[in-house]
């Protein structure tokens, strides 16, 4: 998954978090544009998982457990997986969920990071294999200039550490 979300750097070189009407399952915006959430979405899907369609089914059937941040009514196959707080839930919702931590240390390759950058602004990022000059794991993230790796994994309040379980065997997501 970390080495999915480092090819993106050079590629996703635009940060653009406008509403595109997607295909699905699998749709995608151009890989040259996209938001934090993409970096995800993308890398995942490397591994066996469309996490438009799995969070849009989960939506679907258990609407009322995903945050209500949008007043929808409705789900929307084409931006509920794009929102860092429907993330945040489904991931809970398959139990991935790790304790938040300030060792870095408790944070492994491959898992995902949410923060809060301020004034309610959610973001997501991957942690990479790759460390700072502070022994820090670098994240992998599109925070305003594309996909980057960067050494931010303190700088902003860690809303939530999540660990993917995902069965190599099928490529599907063990279920609760």
């Amino acid at each position: 998954m970390v080495v999915a979300a480092r090819a993106q750097i050079g590629v996703t070189r635009l940060y653009d978090p406008a509403y595109v009407r997607l295909s699905y399952p699998g749709g995608d915006v151009a890989a040259d544009r996209g938001v934090c959430t993409d970096v995800v979405i993308r890398a995942l899907r490397t591994q066996g998982l469309d996490l438009q369609q799995a969070v849009h089914e989960d939506m679907r059937a258990n609407f009322a457990a995903y945050p209500s941040n949008w007043r929808a009514s409705a789900t929307d196959r084409s931006i509920d997986h794009r929102r860092v707080p429907n993330l945040r839930r489904w991931f809970e919702r398959q139990a991935w969920s790790l304790p938040v931590s300030d060792r870095a240390a408790d944070y492994r390759p491959g898992d995902l990071v949410t923060w809060d950058l301020g004034r309610g602004v959610p973001h997501i990022g991957i942690v990479s294999d790759r460390k700072s000059y502070r022994g820090r794991p670098l994240i992998l993230h599109n925070i305003a200039r594309g996909t980057q790796e960067d050494d931010l994994l303190f700088d902003y309040t860690i809303t939530g550490h999540y660990r993917p379980k995902l069965d190599r065997g099928s490529a599907s997501v063990a279920r609760r």
